[in-house]
């Protein structure tokens, strides 16, 4: 059989054993099938919030085992094709299979990524919190384009994308900005870029054509619901009020609308402008608050994880994760896993894909030398 082939199904095979034991198989079957019996028990409705959670971890699991039992069947049949097509001379038809073998390997890394999204809140909405760092106005400007560059992703894999808060710049751009990503996974795929992201490019705002160095950091935490319990203590809470800048009409304007909490023991801050509305302003700010507070202690639990463990070292300025050089040359480099690319309009257009599948492919290498380690 060809050597491509060969090489093709071992290379499936490791990722199949990586799936069943991230899935846990055996326990995930009866997982399985325990929520097949629950959907068929009327009573399930109930509570509509309960079902539809219940559902979306039948629908997840059914997913997930179901492509593994059809990847290990495609390759079965893939392979006994380019036998058959070998004994009788036909490369059109085993050069196809191989394509099929490829295409399987592209879908079985993938999944293998995807399962690394296990997370307790990995399926959760995600909000993105974007921040200008040192660099003035450039930096200011630079955390727009950050902005925009995680909308345009997020709209590109049909998320939806509200602003909850947006404090512009003295003279371009933005000195802060949060935005709420609402999809599958969302909080799990945009976890991968927390921390400082530096720029290099000739400044549009000098006269002197020298090249500019420009800091943002990124912040993401997941969006939880009422049925996540946060205690916050009144007592550690100091609230503000005022009036929202830039875009928003004359009523934003000109009256306090604008709800900023502190959580005094941590210095964790969360602020709203989104509506006209200071008492909807102050349940949007709140429901920031707890979500900051859950992620921080999610870091906490998950203190084991390598990700989690970056991620919370790489938030300090002077640690960046992703350089974007548009001068004098075009390259983006990925600090953490060495990923490359040479058109940074690309990425600033939302094209991420890649970094961020590295960034969990990275665990996946972890697990893998975990699992060899455990078998010798």
């Amino acid at each position: 059989m060809r050597a491509d082939a060969e090489g093709l199904k071992a290379q499936i095979a490791d990722s199949v054993a990586l799936l069943r034991r991230h899935l846990n198989w055996d326990a995930a079957l009866v997982r399985l099938q325990e929520l097949n019996a629950r959907a068929e028990d009327p009573s399930l409705w109930n509570d509509a919030a309960a079902a539809q959670k219940m559902m979306r971890e039948r629908t997840r699991l059914a997913d997930q085992i179901e492509g593994v039992r059809r990847m290990e069947g495609d390759v079965n049949d893939a392979l006994e094709l380019i036998e058959l097509a070998e004994a009788e001379g036909d490369d059109a038809t085993a050069d196809a299979a191989v394509a099929d073998l490829q295409n399987l390997a592209a879908e079985a890394k993938r999944r293998e990524i995807e399962s690394l999204l296990s997370g307790e809140a990995d399926g959760n909405d995600a909000y993105v919190e974007v921040n200008a760092g040192a660099g003035g106005t450039d930096a200011q400007d630079w955390a727009e384009m950050m902005l925009r560059m995680y909308t345009r992703w997020a709209e590109a894999h049909g998320y939806k994308v509200s602003i909850t808060e947006q404090s512009e710049g003295d003279e371009a751009g933005i000195k802060s900005a949060t935005i709420q990503v609402s999809g599958p996974s969302a909080y799990g795929w945009l976890k991968t870029e927390m921390g400082v992201h530096r720029l290099v490019r000739i400044s549009p705002f000098g006269g002197n054509d020298k090249r500019q160095t420009s800091f943002a950091s990124v912040y993401v935490y997941p969006v939880i619901d009422d049925r996540i319990e946060v205690e916050i203590n009144p007592a550690d809470l100091r609230t503000d009020t005022f009036r929202a800048s830039g875009a928003g009409g004359q009523h934003v304007n000109k009256t306090e609308s604008g709800v900023r909490f502190t959580h005094i023991p941590t210095g964790i801050v969360a602020a709203s402008t989104q509506d006209r509305s200071q008492h909807k302003n102050r349940v949007i700010a709140m429901n920031m608050l707890r979500a900051r507070l859950y992620e921080l202690e999610l870091q906490k639990r998950e203190a084991v994880s390598a990700a989690t463990e970056a991620g919370k070292t790489d938030i300090g300025w002077g640690h960046q994760i992703r350089s974007y050089v548009l001068q004098p040359y075009q390259m983006v480099k990925d600090l953490r896993t060495g990923v490359e690319k040479g058109n940074p309009a690309a990425v600033l257009d939302g094209d991420l894909d890649e970094f961020m599948a590295a960034a969990l492919a990275s665990r996946v290498g972890a697990t893998r030398s975990e699992a060899s380690a455990s078998a010798r």
